[in-house]
């Protein structure tokens, strides 16, 4: 098993690494919309906060020598049912053609006020 970190991902808001892999699998805790150029910048749209996520999981994911397109399971966390269609959309964009599996939650109270947080499960390459 090998903890994963990154200094081109937003550092753990808690006791947890960005990321573990284990038997070619790769675990990506759950990113959040922080900017690692400017970590006290709060990103205003749904849009942008889903994208900065993103950013982030694919962060991690090439420090885990993995990437989007091997991507099997994503979680998808919102703030609020109504801004689903939203997330989805930066979410169909960034992974193109391909779908990996996944669950949307909506929850309330994500840390810091954020609206998205995004975990993945990925093979390496």
């Amino acid at each position: 098993m090998d903890i994963i970190t990154t200094d081109m991902a937003a550092e753990p808001l808690g006791h947890y690494s960005q990321a573990i892999v284990h038997n070619g699998l790769v675990y990506v805790s759950g990113q959040l919309p922080i900017d690692v150029a400017d970590p006290s910048r709060f990103l205003e749209t749904v849009e942008e906060q889903a994208l900065q996520t993103l950013k982030n999981v694919q962060s991690v994911l090439e420090a885990s020598n993995s990437d989007k397109s091997l991507v099997l399971k994503s979680t998808v966390y919102i703030s609020d049912i109504s801004i689903w269609a939203q997330v989805n959309s930066v979410y169909a964009e960034f992974f193109g053609d391909h779908r990996p599996a996944r669950s949307a939650v909506p929850t309330k109270n994500l840390p810091k006020g954020f609206l998205v947080e995004i975990d993945v499960i990925a093979a390496q390459r």
